[in-house]
């Protein structure tokens, strides 16, 4: 999803088994743990993290010179128990699974002896070092803590090691580590990391310079399948999501905004909602009513039974259709240039044939399982906060402003996330819960009904580009001009990110793309509709990847060339993309014949850190309905953690990405959301699942992400196999089957 670009350095190649270089150093330290412990710091320095940011951002400048940065801590009790607290959060991608991994691999446990913890709200603290401040999202949580982590735990070993060999009184050379016990080979002497940890304490940190981690041909758990850590609990149903908060003498309450976007309250008449059992209070806010009542059942009674009145402003007659007219306006005008190779107009103009395409995408919604939610009890003198969140500091900043407190005044509980998507890198559901909160007495849990969330989330932007290419006599690319327009999500979340015009996130898939392509030209037209947009599962790549795909399929068929062969003569400088798409289209059987009313279509992308070719088989009905058969994925993510996670992200992002291709979008008529629940937020069922078969290139190269690749390559592999089925090209999503239908 976000910031590969932002979060880029100018450093050597990624060298596992060295010492960090200096430009990105990591930094240790040691200290005893209460209750006589070992504690690890692990940290970075922050001004290094940020440097790859045109501008640095607020949060990592605040914390930067050098300063020590810890981002993650490790424990070690006397009793052996290795806790880790955890600067990121679990939504399903599996780092409460691979962050152990990869201290386990250094520390030499077993990774069923690791606990974890939630951290707490602290940029300083618990800064994601690729992002500058406590966040997970945009792919980045394996790529920030791999190293750090290894080092963690190898910091922690080598201090067991020494402190058993000074109570033997020989050298540490002679020990090793093993299963959680330092060993003296020559005599078999052993003592159990609990019974040492305190002794490590009060150790001198090793240096960071000197630490060597395992090479990569020694790992020996890293890189392994290995069960989800977090799977016991959320089948027995002890796992606590942020909705599952219970508290002594707490009130449930629900909500309803203007359903226009800008709306406010006019009026309500509540003597009805007053009189429904259970409902305790009515909450008035600008532009909110919410209902506050014993438990949910009689809140949503409640509000059902509100009069009420809106004032709905100006955007009481807004529709998608005016929202895309002014987008196809503002599209006409030059953008802010985001790359300009060569002379694009002179090679234009000398091109043999010149291919152009309009393409759109909707906006999206996220419709995460676990609706939004957020418990709040304000007192006088502080406020404490229950709640799924990725952006917890943010959380804690937002509900400061709110309550007018010191941030230490702001207590923040982090919780498993019933989906994020990128929803919830959002906190705008923290600040309406606080001010509901500020009118009740008491703990209160504010919680978001289906339709409440639907019809306010932050949506995904629409998008509309113009894309083409000067062709030469054999079809091949002399020039490519791509045109975005569309929200900048980065303008509003994190300022610093948009200079020059554009912002490298909303670029992203279209600025670089894999293939060698002269004379390019991407531009970026700013355009704000009144629809609040955000991040979801990827937000340049979702549309960027199915416009640059779509066309690059386009393009061979202008030429009359097989789709994979046109993309393969545009690799040979690119051998990781040539080596996904090679094995792809081999395991999808590429030019094998299929039978008729089917088709296969093929996807490239680079994006997130990792290459991803991905091959989609689809059925066409004569009613126009779309089936996906089967999805091929070919990944290259540098090393991997665990296969485990890797197939889960890439299954779970296809089927993501398939609901999205064929039903996803969100439409405006009278300034309000027309969907409202899964009956027209339509998700794929379990009999519309594809076959989807996943296979991994082995890669020495840095770790990539992979909890968004998946999903921005889906879409493009579908529409062109619908293209290979059809012959009709589709250049605007979700899939129309009023455009499939036979005659």
């Amino acid at each position: 999803m976000i910031f590969d670009r932002l979060e880029r350095l100018a450093r050597p190649a990624f060298s596992p088994e060295a010492g960090p270089d200096k430009s990105r150093r990591n930094f240790l330290s040691v200290s005893l743990a209460a209750g006589g412990g070992l504690l690890i710091g692990v940290g970075f320095n922050a001004f290094a993290a940020s440097a790859s940011a045109s501008t640095p951002t607020p949060e990592a400048a605040s914390v930067a010179d050098g300063a020590f940065i810890p981002n993650a801590f490790v424990r070690i009790a006397p009793d052996g128990q290795v806790t880790v607290t955890m600067a990121y959060i679990e939504m399903g991608q599996g780092p409460y699974t691979s962050i152990p991994m990869l201290i386990a691999e250094e520390l030499e446990i077993d990774i069923r002896s690791v606990r974890l913890e939630h951290a707490p709200p602290s940029d300083k603290l618990y800064m994601n070092p690729r992002l500058g401040f406590q966040v997970t999202g945009g792919s980045t949580t394996i790529r920030a803590a791999f190293e750090p982590m290894r080092r963690a735990g190898a910091a922690a070993r080598v201090l067991l090691v020494e402190a058993a060999a000074q109570r033997w009184k020989v050298d540490a050379a002679s020990c090793r580590a093993e299963l959680g016990e330092v060993i003296h080979g020559p005599s078999g002497r052993r003592l159990k990391y609990g019974a040492l940890a305190g002794d490590a304490a009060r150790l001198a940190a090793p240096d960071p310079q000197k630490l060597v981690l395992k090479p990569l041909d020694q790992l020996k758990l890293v890189g392994t399948p290995v069960k989800r850590l977090d799977a016991p609990a959320k089948v027995n149903g002890t796992a606590m999501y942020g909705i599952d908060v219970r508290l002594p003498g707490m009130k449930v309450a629900t909500l309803a905004q203007s359903p226009v976007f800008g709306g406010r309250l006019r009026s309500v008449d509540d003597s009805k909602a007053r009189a429904v059992r259970g409902v305790r209070q009515i909450v008035r806010l600008e532009d909110c009513v919410a209902v506050v009542a014993d438990h949910m059942g009689a809140a949503k009674k409640g509000l059902a039974a509100l009069a009420i009145e809106w004032d709905e402003g100006p955007n009481a007659k807004l529709s998608t259709a005016d929202i895309v007219n002014s987008m196809r306006e503002a599209s006409s005008r030059p953008g802010a240039v985001a790359r300009n190779e060569g002379d694009n107009a002179a090679a234009m103009a000398a091109a043999a044939t010149r291919h152009e395409a309009v393409y759109q995408v909707p906006f999206l919604i996220h419709a995460a399982m676990e609706p939004l939610n957020c418990t709040v009890h304000v007192r006088k003198d502080s406020c404490e906060i229950w709640v799924g969140t990725q952006v917890i500091s943010r959380a804690q900043s937002a509900a400061a402003a709110v309550t007018g407190l010191p941030l230490e005044k702001v207590i923040v509980h982090n919780h498993l996330l019933g989906g994020g998507f990128g929803r919830r890198l959002e906190f705008d559901s923290v600040t309406r819960a606080v001010q509901i909160a500020r009118q009740v007495e008491g703990p209160v849990k504010i919680i978001w009904t289906r339709e409440e969330d639907v019809q306010h989330d932050m949506y995904r932007p629409y998008f509309y580009d113009r894309i083409s290419a000067g062709l030469d006599a054999e079809g091949m690319p002399v020039a490519w001009h791509h045109r975005i327009t569309g929200s900048s999500i980065l303008k509003r979340w994190l300022p610093p990110a948009y200079n020059k015009g554009f912002d490298p996130e909303t670029i992203d898939g279209a600025a670089s793309p894999p293939y060698a392509l002269p004379n390019i030209l991407v531009d970026y037209v700013n355009h704000e509709p009144p629809v609040p947009t955000a991040f979801w599962r990827g937000v340049g790549p979702t549309h960027n990847i199915f416009v640059v795909e779509s066309f690059i399929d386009e393009l061979a068929a202008a030429a009359g060339q097989d789709p994979v062969a046109y993309r393969m003569a545009l690799l040979d400088k690119n051998p990781r993309a040539r080596a996904v798409l090679t094995l792809a289209a081999e395991k999808a059987g590429w030019g094998k014949v299929l039978p008729a009313g089917q088709g296969r279509g093929v996807s490239l992308q680079f994006a997130f850190g990792s290459y991803l070719a991905l091959v989609a088989d689809v059925a066409v009905s004569d009613e126009g309905n779309v089936s996906v058969r089967r999805v091929v994925c070919a990944v290259d993510a540098g090393v991997i953690v665990n296969p485990d996670t890797v197939q889960a992200q890439l299954q779970g992002a296809v089927i993501f990405g398939i609901s999205a291709a064929l039903y996803g979008e969100a439409t405006l008529k009278d300034g309000r959301i027309e969907q409202s629940n899964f009956h027209d937020v339509r998700v794929v069922r379990m009999d519309e699942a594809p076959l989807i078969e996943t296979y991994v290139v082995a890669s020495t190269e840095a770790p990539g992400g992979m909890g968004e690749p998946g999903t921005s390559a889906l879409a493009p592999a579908v529409t062109n196999a619908i293209y290979a089925a059809t012959g009709k090209r589709l250049r605007k999503l979700p899939v129309d089957p009023n455009q499939l239908k036979k005659a």
